[in-house]
């Protein structure tokens, strides 16, 4: 078993990593679709993508539990490092998680599975962090909502295939609902609660 001095290592400068990488993820949930990056290094424990890595470094804390899917749960080197970079608590029941963290998306439980929050706190509800094949090829998404002019294209290989129709869900929970961040190496994508799939083509 990996020791606590061997595990990978943090940000090495953690205000302006953290700051950097606070500023792509709310860029990407400004503009859904649009592809950022992330460019704070950090080390990673395997299994995990640089750009969730530095999500879960700037995002996570003691106050925001955190469920992790059976390929995050595969080593226990990837909770042995959450807690010790970020406090956060790594918790199995998934419907009161603040984030999950998705190796293999293809497995990605029912979205009844997570936390919507609640029309006085929607903000309590569980974001998504999926890792997936690709964010520059694969299947067209054509997507539109808030911080979208028009409609924006996204070139993706997205597993499960049916994400974008598992999240219609949201239209009818607004203000509640689902944010999903997806994550290839150093690149993010965000879908966020309030984005809708227009067209999808091969």
């Amino acid at each position: 078993m990996t020791t606590v001095a061997e595990l990978p290592a943090g940000f090495a400068d953690k205000v302006l990593s953290a700051q950097s990488t606070f500023r792509s993820v709310m860029d990407a949930m400004a503009r859904p679709g649009s592809i950022q990056r992330v460019t704070a290094s950090a080390g990673t424990p395997a299994g995990m993508m640089r750009g969730s890595a530095a999500i879960a470094l700037t995002l996570f804390d003691h106050d925001t539990p955190i469920w992790l899917d059976a390929a995050m749960s595969a080593t226990p080197d990837v909770a042995r490092w959450l807690k010790f970079h970020t406090s956060a608590p790594v918790i199995a029941d998934s419907s009161i998680a603040s984030f999950a963290l998705v190796g293999n998306p293809a497995n990605l439980p029912a979205l009844d599975h997570f936390a919507f929050g609640s029309n006085e706190y929607p903000d309590r509800s569980t974001t998504l962090i999926l890792q997936v094949d690709s964010l520059a090829h694969g299947p067209a998404f054509e997507l539109k909502g808030p911080g979208i002019e028009g409609t924006a294209l996204l070139q993706a290989m997205i597993r499960p295939r049916d994400l974008f129709a598992r999240l219609s869900i949201n239209e009818a929970l607004f203000p509640r609902g689902i944010d999903v961040v997806l994550v290839h190496d150093d690149v993010i994508v965000a879908i966020p609660r309030t984005t809708r799939l227009v067209a999808s083509g091969v």
